[in-house]
């Protein structure tokens, strides 16, 4: 008899945008899509609903034993290091749950996002004469904002005219200063591309600031992007592989509560 696979728990933010939900779930239908036979489920941390806390408990009383949580982040900010574990820390105690590692970054996530780019407009002709604004959400902890940044060095490399990131919150430079740098630099044409999974307030926020500052060209969210889908599954079948994990029946035997950890977390550019 074959092992039963861990569930995998897609963990999202939540908003009061209903567009939000919406997206993640068409994210996680496609997923289903791709691996027939996986369980997914999907919680939200806020506003939405089922809650983390809601669908953990649910998974305990039907005798699920093993899940996979997998924050539906790009960076490894605050919700990743603590808000989501503090909610698997109060899961009930027969489950065992592995934290896997956050979606970004991954040259999966960039092929996405010149995938949105294609579909707003742009060619592969029009690649070297383009700028682009990489536009985050933003963040307050300083390893999220250096990722963007390196994310932003390394796609330039792939052909672009330039590339600058963008923050639509807690950090700087704001959207429509980095396209206006673009046209201070002589791009031909500068095109924006939401480094954001689901539309909400700070995408809204990315979005005005493209026409305020007369972008060319504004990409959509990665949303469920054949692409998005697949690193979601390459972190759940990483997570099924390593030896950390939230396990109860540790705790149980006096091992320390600790929140998920790498033992050893790879470089940014070494993830898949």
């Amino acid at each position: 008899m074959r092992p039963v696979k861990p569930v995998l728990l897609v963990i999202a933010h939540g908003s009061r945008d209903p567009r939000h939900a919406a997206t993640v779930h068409a994210l996680v239908r496609r997923v289903r899509s791709l691996r027939p036979g996986l369980r997914v489920e999907t919680g939200f941390l806020d506003f939405d609903i089922p809650s983390v806390s809601g669908v953990l408990e649910s998974l305990a009383a039907e005798g699920v034993r093993d899940v996979v949580a997998l924050p539906l982040l790009l960076t490894r900010a605050f919700h990743a290091k603590a808000d989501i574990p503090a909610v698997l820390r109060d899961a009930p105690p027969q489950l065992r749950i592995r934290q896997a590692e956050v979606l970004g970054p991954s040259p999966l996530l960039l092929s996405a996002l010149e995938r949105r780019l294609h579909e707003a407009g742009l060619t592969p002709a029009d690649k070297s004469s383009t700028g682009v604004v990489l536009a985050s959400a933003g963040s307050s902890d300083p390893e999220a904002i250096a990722v963007i940044a390196e994310i932003a060095r390394e796609w330039r490399h792939t052909g672009w005219c330039a590339v600058r990131p963008a923050f639509a919150s807690a950090s700087l430079p704001r959207t429509e200063d980095a396209v206006r740098e673009l046209r201070a630099l002589g791009c031909e044409r500068v095109a924006v591309a939401p480094y954001v999974l689901a539309p909400g307030f700070l995408p809204d926020r990315i979005a005005r600031g493209a026409g305020e500052a007369g972008a060319d060209v504004l990409a959509d969210v990665l949303g469920p992007a054949p692409e998005v889908a697949r690193v979601l599954l390459r972190r759940y079948d990483a997570a099924c592989g390593t030896a950390w994990a939230v396990d109860r029946v540790r705790h149980r035997r006096g091992w320390s509560r600790t929140s998920p950890r790498l033992l050893s977390r790879p470089t940014a550019w070494s993830l898949p």
